[in-house]
């Protein structure tokens, strides 16, 4: 079992620490004034030291006591990667062949909740909609990183739920940003995974289930840009810097597509799971 980084929150603060299934152990009450968040553990390449030292270490907060939130609380960035996969393309039917760069857009922290946490559809818009995706969280700044070189710039993986609300991403000709930053429609983690090689990312199968039916499921071997490539292109204009989050793509199957569309409403569950990663689980509610 990989070690699983949590961020999470109790009635008394927020940390991080190592999830086990009997609890957590609190990492932020031994190493918190060195490194404040599971960021500055990143920037310090310290994940697998703090996983080492932790090992035979016995939980310090029990289950059910805390609430997990999304992993890295304050990334400088968290970029996010539209049409990804081959099915998601011919989804729009415009004739156009995959695209040559891949398409992206910004997401703010806001926006995103932990697991099992609820996703809140907002009063103006009953179109929200799920879109499991693969994170991976950027270990190593750097800026034209080749290719040849992207996956050593990689500290650790994780899951989104990328929630959109579907007519609001269509308020304008060029962008959806407005679509894709309704606060808490969509979720991150449930933890962080160290980045070991590339196995863990070069064929590994990605599922989103809505109440326990199978909606999206695809390979990541068949992503048309590859890990590499998002990571070579994005570093191209920006400088990425530790703990930077890049969500890399949804397969095929949105609510969107259906017809009629299937929107998330309150009461459903949605879990995004990928192998050697975990599962993410959400329900969903009504904002207040």
């Amino acid at each position: 079992m990989p070690a699983r980084f949590v961020t999470y929150s109790t009635d008394q603060g927020s940390g991080y620490g190592l999830y086990t299934e009997q609890g957590i152990i609190d990492l932020s009450a031994r190493h918190g004034a060195r490194w404040p968040t599971l960021r500055q553990v990143i920037e310090a390449d310290a994940l697998q030291r703090l996983a080492d030292e932790a090992a035979g270490l016995q939980p310090d907060i029990a289950p059910g006591t805390f609430r997990f939130e999304i992993p890295i609380p304050s990334p400088e960035k968290l970029i996010c990667v539209g049409v990804n996969f081959p099915d998601r393309n011919e989804e729009y039917k415009d004739g156009q062949v995959a695209p040559s760069n891949p398409s992206l857009f910004i997401r703010f922290p806001r926006s995103f909740t932990g697991h099992g946490q609820p996703l809140i559809r907002p009063p103006e818009s009953p179109q929200l909609d799920y879109e499991g995706e693969i994170v991976i969280v950027i270990g190593k700044g750097g800026r034209r990183i080749p290719e040849s070189e992207a996956l050593d710039h990689i500290a650790a993986l994780t899951l989104c739920n990328e929630g959109t609300i579907r007519d609001w991403v269509r308020h304008a000709k060029f962008n959806v940003t407005q679509g894709k930053n309704f606060d808490r429609t969509g979720s991150i983690g449930p933890w962080l995974v160290p980045f070991i090689d590339e196995e863990q990312l070069a064929d590994i199968q990605l599922t989103t289930r809505v109440n326990g039916e199978v909606r999206q499921q695809d390979r990541t071997s068949r992503m048309i840009f590859s890990f590499r490539k998002i990571i070579n292109y994005i570093s191209t204009f920006t400088t990425l810097v530790p703990g930077d989050v890049i969500v890399t793509g949804t397969p095929t199957g949105a609510g969107a597509r259906f017809d009629p569309p299937i929107w998330l409403k309150p009461g459903d569950v949605v879990e995004v799971e990928a192998e050697g990663i975990g599962t993410l689980r959400n329900t969903i509610e009504d904002e207040a």
